[in-house]
């Protein structure tokens, strides 16, 4: 008659971890954020790129709607403490705490402490290893 099911239970499905690589202001270079994009997807990462010339409203927006457990902000031309605040503080407006906000760019030693008061960790400038970057993201999500 029926031969035995040989279908087996579905196993958990883990979320990789979602990731919005974000460039914001006028700042137009967009080559690192580019290789940190490749980093995280060879990473296991899911990646979201905003593309060039986001408003931080934008950037909040496009965080809720894609669901990311971290927005990577990428800035070269100085407006970091600026507009990375600016987004942590739209955020925190929407009632959303549980994203990781990460800085990246030229970023003087003077402007992380701002930054970090701010709630956007890591403030990691050129020549840093894109495994430090990567382990940051890993270490610091909330995992859910």
């Amino acid at each position: 008659m029926g031969k035995a099911s040989s279908i087996e239970p579905q196993k958990q499905q883990i979320r990789r971890i979602r990731v919005l690589v974000a460039k914001l202001g006028l700042d137009g270079h967009d080559r690192g954020a580019l290789v940190i994009c490749r980093a995280l997807r060879d990473a296991g990462m899911e990646v979201i790129y905003s593309g060039l010339f986001n408003t931080p409203e934008q950037i909040v927006k496009t965080a809720i709607d894609e669901d990311v457990d971290a927005v990577a902000m990428s800035l070269l031309n100085g407006a970091h403490t600026t507009l990375f605040p600016k987004v942590s503080k739209l955020l925190k407006e929407q009632g959303i705490n549980d994203i990781l906000l990460i800085g990246g760019g030229v970023i003087p030693e003077i402007d992380k402490k701002v930054l970090e008061e701010n709630g956007i960790t890591g403030n990691f400038g050129p020549g840093t290893s894109l495994n430090t970057i990567v382990e940051h993201i890993r270490n610091n999500v909330k995992k859910l």
